[in-house]
């Protein structure tokens, strides 16, 4: 998988807790190592957890080795990023983006 820096991998073993479960918003980008979109949005990734620690967490999914998640809540494509708050899913976004986009889409979220 497509590690971004700082940013935590979640399983199907532990989605429910890790985020649905979260106290702050979750940012769940669902990944896979073939995805060259993923690969490019590794570093916002990194540079958005760093900068918004306090008001959410990022973490990664990959979609190929942790399926249950994924079509739990029918992801087809990736990089699909949802964010999760209080346990529900409130944000989709499908593709990738530069930091300031994906920092301005999330503002209403957070």
């Amino acid at each position: 998988m497509i590690r971004a820096e700082g940013v935590a991998t979640v399983t199907d073993a532990d989605f429910d807790t890790e985020v649905l479960g979260a106290r702050l918003p979750v940012l769940v980008e669902f990944t896979a190592d073939w995805c060259g979109p993923c690969h490019q949005l590794a570093p916002v990734l990194s540079a958005v957890a760093a900068e918004e620690r306090d008001r959410m967490r990022v973490v990664q999914l990959d979609v190929d080795t942790n399926p249950e998640v994924a079509i739990r809540y029918g992801v087809l494509s990736m990089p699909t990023l949802i964010v999760f708050r209080d346990g529900e899913p409130v944000k989709s976004m499908v593709g990738a983006r530069p930091k300031r986009k994906l920092l301005t889409e999330l503002e209403d979220v957070l």
